[in-house]
């Protein structure tokens, strides 16, 4: 039987890779990624040898602010799905250097969609959006249609991807679709995030900066939920030509409560230096999932306290706090 294929950009990171390996029991995945410096190089290669384990994956180091490579791979390959996570990514980089935000995830984006734009076999499209288009809102849970009013440059190129996704889903007839990400994390996850920048605290015997005094409420989402959800709305008939989904538990939890539980059940090791809070962080998130949830049906939610010390076991057998 003839694999349907997959297009994942940003295949050696972290929603990436981890997504890419969910899809290969069933699909044909063709990987690509640029394995940029901003964070790791090694730790991405380590991805990705994970999926080259599997013969129905292939990987192609392609950049795609590079029109001319991106169109040569997609036409090379009669693909069924997109499913676009790479992006320059972190909130507060954004603010050192605007200018790659705006070269790889908008002229990137729109190089894409200009490579997709004629391909009519394909299924559907999908395009990685953020929870950070939102803002500082005040009313929550945050729903599709909350108005937005990012509140940093890589919350605006995100913004501006959904207007092309849209403008491009309705000139040229695609089936496109926004993926609102809230904050995901795991096994294999970013080293500049909170949970795997608290473990790196412990392993090097720094004190762990924590912003605003912890006084921050995250909508996390493990790793496996994520993968699950999209691995289901992808085989779901959805009734719209573009729509836009937030991909989240709908169950903020407090930072300040996570380190109270991590150093009581996970490791004693914790140096916690209160600092002030950061402009370009946003108080709190929290988002509804009732629209996936109609589409996709039932889904029962990994909380934190089930896999953080797992997580934890794996950072350290792994090493990745050399990364």
């Amino acid at each position: 039987m003839i694999k349907k294929k997959i297009l994942v950009t940003g295949c050696a990171g972290f929603i990436g890779s981890q997504f890419s390996k969910s899809c290969l029991k069933k699909y044909t995945v063709i990987g690509i990624d640029n394995l940029d410096s901003y964070y790791s190089v090694s730790l991405k290669r380590r991805r990705v040898k994970e999926l080259l384990k599997y013969k129905n994956f292939k990987f192609f180091k392609i950049d795609i602010r590079n029109y001319k490579n991106l169109s040569k791979l997609i036409n090379k390959y009669n693909f069924n799905y997109i499913f676009h996570f790479a992006a320059q990514a972190g909130v507060r980089y954004s603010k050192i250097d605007p200018e790659k935000y705006t070269s790889t995830n908008l002229l990137g984006t729109l190089n894409l969609l200009n490579c997709l734009k004629d391909k009519k076999k394909i299924e559907k499209i999908f395009l990685a959006s953020s929870s950070s288009v939102y803002g500082e809102c005040k009313k929550f849970p945050l729903r599709e249609s909350t108005k937005l009013a990012p509140i940093n440059h890589y919350a605006f190129t995100k913004k501006i991807n959904e207007d092309m996704g849209y403008t491009f889903s309705k000139i040229y007839d695609m089936n496109l679709y926004m993926l609102r990400f809230f904050t995901v994390y795991g096994k294999w996850g970013r080293p500049d995030m909170f949970f795997f920048k608290l473990f790196k605290s412990v392993f090097d015997k720094k004190e762990f900066k924590l912003n605003n005094n912890g006084n921050h409420d995250r909508d996390f989402t493990y790793i496996d939920d994520n993968c699950e959800i999209l691995l289901r709305l992808m085989n779901k008939k959805i009734n719209k030509k573009f729509d836009i989904y937030n991909i989240c538990s709908n169950n903020p939890v407090n930072i300040k409560k996570i380190i109270i539980y991590i150093n009581k059940h996970v490791t004693k090791n914790l140096n916690i230096k209160n600092i002030p809070r950061n402009i370009l962080d946003v108080k709190k998130t929290h988002g509804s999932n009732s629209k996936i949830l109609r589409i996709i049906g039932k889904k029962k939610f990994t909380k934190y306290q089930e896999v953080v010390r797992e997580i934890f076991n794996w950072y350290k057998a792994n090493k990745i706090y050399k990364y």
